[in-house]
């Protein structure tokens, strides 16, 4: 399904598989897809967090996913984030990072 038309879907009628489309799209090859899929998110602000933060938990699209947490600009994710800075994987805990630094930004 198209990346706009699962938006769609998704800020009309909070489809659940239509916003998990949008969150599997943060994973895409494509740059542009992936940066589409986060702007939907972010502008969905806390209607979008449920995804994200099942996405956190099951550890998928993790840099990206950390990025859009920021980017939404809810601190409540600032513990997640903080833990996610130690990550073992390098691009993981400098997403985290970088997040964090978006996050402070936000105040």
């Amino acid at each position: 399904m198209g990346l706009f038309i699962c938006n769609a879907l998704w800020r009309l009628s909070r489809l659940p598989s239509a916003g998990r489309s949008l969150v599997r799209a943060l994973g895409s090859e494509d740059e542009d897809l992936r940066t589409i899929a986060g702007m939907f998110l972010v502008q969905a602000g806390k209607s979008a967090e449920p995804l994200l933060e099942e996405a956190l938990r099951r550890r998928k699209n993790l840099p990206m996913v950390l990025s859009v947490l920021a980017s939404i600009g809810d601190r409540k994710f600032e513990p997640e984030l903080r833990e996610f800075s130690l990550d073992r994987d390098p691009k993981v805990a400098q997403a985290a990072r970088d997040a964090l630094r978006v996050l402070t930004a936000h105040q």
